[in-house]
């Protein structure tokens, strides 16, 4: 699915963080975007359509050259329009222009099972599985890697 003509994608500053935490309780029901944002390399990266914020996606450096995604979302309203397609590209392409190797999220599939069959569909592969009790559902570590730059 294509995002629509007019969707935009930026990166937004550290001061812009109550947009995110807007965003993340319209799509969650949740304040808490992630447990810190004092992290290495953090992105914030927000999407609109027609001038309106839509959705998000939140990430940092988890190691040396692996950077995860840990958290965003589309509205309601604006799903079903390859919007979060757009956002984890527009993430991808930064952080590989970054010189990072690797790019790692988590989802919860029967939470969030389209988030599941985007990773699938774009060449994820799970590395990782396992119940996590604190959202009463499996956890799954999906990865995907870069080729080097001089290749």
């Amino acid at each position: 699915m294509t995002a629509p003509t007019d969707l935009r994608i930026a990166s937004i500053s550290r001061d812009e963080r109550p947009l995110i935490r807007t965003l993340n309780e319209s799509i969650f029901g949740d304040t808490e975007v992630i447990r810190t944002f004092d992290r290495a390399d953090l992105m914030m990266l927000v999407a609109w359509l027609r001038g309106t914020p839509v959705g998000f996606k939140v990430g940092y450096q988890l190691q040396p050259r692996v950077f995860y995604s840990a958290k965003g979302g589309v509205v309601p309203k604006a799903r079903r329009q390859g919007i979060a397609r757009a956002l984890l590209h527009a993430m991808l392409e930064r952080v590989q222009t970054s010189g990072y190797r690797r790019f790692v999220f988590d989802t919860f599939p029967n939470k969030h099972p389209g988030m599941t069959i985007l990773a699938l569909n774009e060449g994820f592969r799970v590395i990782q599985a396992g119940y996590n009790p604190e959202h009463s559902d499996y956890r799954l570590r999906f990865a995907r890697s870069f080729p080097p730059a001089d290749e």
